[in-house]
C-alpha cells in the first residue's frame, strides 16, 4: 500500500485527492500540507485525511509517508522535490516538472543517488488513449506519419500563477506542454531536428504562441496554444494512408480514423473513457514502480521529461522569456 502525502492544497490537489480516495487497494492519503494550516485542515476534512500540516517540513519528516505528490506552482517544484528526496521520500510532481531542464537534472541526480522514484505527473502520457493511438500508428493503418497538428486553449491568463513570471507563469508550461507532448508521442521518440516559433508576450510571460517542429525522420508538427481563449483542442496525425483525429489533446474523449481520400471518409470512431478520472493511471504506475524499486516511470521516463523541458527552454530562449530563478 503506497502512502501519499499531498503538498499543496489547491484545485489540482483536490482533483487528485478525489481520485486517490477511490483507489483504496493501491494507495492511501496519509497527510496533506499547506503553508496555511487552516487550509490544510479544511482539505484534510474534505478527503478524510488523517494528518494536516501547516508546513512542508512536517510532511517531509512524516515517517508514514512514502511518496510526496507535489501540486504547487512550477517555480517551487525543484526545491520541494529536492527537500522531499533529501528526507527519503519518493516524489511525483505536477507538470511542468520543473522550470527548465537544468533544474530537472538536479532532481534526477539526487533521486538516482538516493535510489528513490521521481516522476512527472502529466496524465496524457499514462492514459490508455496513448496506447490506443500508438497501436493505430504501429499497425500501419494510416501508413507513414507525415505531419502532426495540435492545439489547446483555456481561459487561464487571469490566474496569478499564469501571469506572474516569478511563479514560472506563462501558458507554455501550463497549457502548451500538452499539445507539445501530443506531437512528441505521435512522432514516437523521433529526435527534433529544428524548431521555430512565435509568441504573444504580456507582462513578461507568454500568453499564447505557435511553434513548429521538424523531426529527424522528416515528420513536421505544428502546435498552437492559448491561455486567453478556448480552442477546439484537437490533435491530428496525418499519414500517407489515413488520418487520426483526437478530440481534446488534454484529455482524449474520442479517436476518429479517416481515409486518405481527397474528401476523407470517417472509417471508425473509438470512444475513450476512464475508470475514475484519468489521473488514476499515473498513480498506479508510481505505486508499481516504487514497489518494484524502479526510479522512473516507463510512461514518462526521465530522458523524455528532460527533452520536453529542453524544447520549452529553447522556445523561451527564442522569445526572450525568463522565469522564476532565471530572473535572478
Amino acid at each position: 500500500m503506497l502512502r501519499i502525502g499531498i503538498l499543496g492544497c489547491g484545485n489540482i490537489a483536490g482533483t487528485l485527492a478525489g481520485t486517490m480516495v477511490r483507489m483504496p487497494d493501491v494507495l492511501r492519503i496519509e497527510a496533506c500540507a499547506s503553508r496555511d494550516k487552516s487550509k490544510a485542515e479544511e482539505f484534510a476534512s474534505r478527503f478524510d485525511i488523517p494528518k494536516a500540516y501547516g508546513s512542508y517540513e512536517e510532511l517531509y519528516e512524516d515517517p508514514d509517508v512514502d511518496l510526496v505528490y507535489i501540486a504547487t506552482p512550477h517555480s517551487h517544484h525543484k526545491m520541494q522535490m529536492l527537500d522531499a528526496l533529501s528526507h527519503g521520500k519518493n516524489v511525483l510532481s505536477e507538470k511542468a516538472f520543473t522550470v527548465n531542464e537544468r533544474e530537472a537534472m538536479e532532481v534526477f541526480a539526487l533521486a538516482r543517488e538516493k535510489k528513490l522514484f521521481a516522476g512527472e505527473a502529466i496524465w496524457t502520457r499514462y492514459m490508455p488513449s496513448r496506447r490506443m493511438i500508438d497501436g493505430i500508428i504501429s499497425s500501419g493503418r494510416i501508413g507513414k506519419v507525415c505531419s502532426i497538428s495540435a492545439n489547446l486553449g483555456y481561459k487561464l491568463f487571469h490566474k496569478e500563477r499564469i501571469r506572474d513570471p516569478h511563479l514560472a507563469g506563462g501558458a507554455l508550461l501550463d497549457i502548451g506542454i500538452y499539445p507539445l507532448n501530443f506531437a512528441l508521442m505521435a512522432a514516437a521518440g523521433d529526435s527534433v531536428r529544428s524548431l521555430t516559433g512565435l509568441a504573444a508576450e504580456e507582462g513578461g510571460v507568454d500568453a499564447r504562441a505557435s511553434f513548429s517542429l521538424i523531426f529527424s525522420s522528416g515528420i513536421s508538427a505544428s502546435v498552437y496554444y492559448d491561455g486567453q481563449t478556448t480552442t477546439d483542442r484537437r490533435g491530428i496525425i496525418y499519414g500517407t494512408d489515413g488520418i487520426i483525429e483526437v478530440m481534446n489533446v488534454n484529455n482524449p474523449e474520442e479517436i476518429r480514423i479517416y481515409s486518405s481520400d481527397r474528401n476523407p471518409e470517417l472509417l471508425e470512431t473509438i470512444p475513450v473513457s476512464h475508470g475514475i478520472s484519468g489521473y488514476e493511471y499515473e498513480l498506479k504506475e508510481a505505486a508499481e514502480c516504487i514497489e518494484k524499486g524502479r526510479l522512473e516511470p516507463e510512461s514518462m521516463p526521465w530522458n523524455e521529461t528532460l527533452r520536453v523541458l529542453r524544447i520549452m527552454d529553447s522556445l523561451r530562449s527564442i522569445w526572450g522569456i525568463k522565469l522564476a530563478s532565471e530572473l535572478e
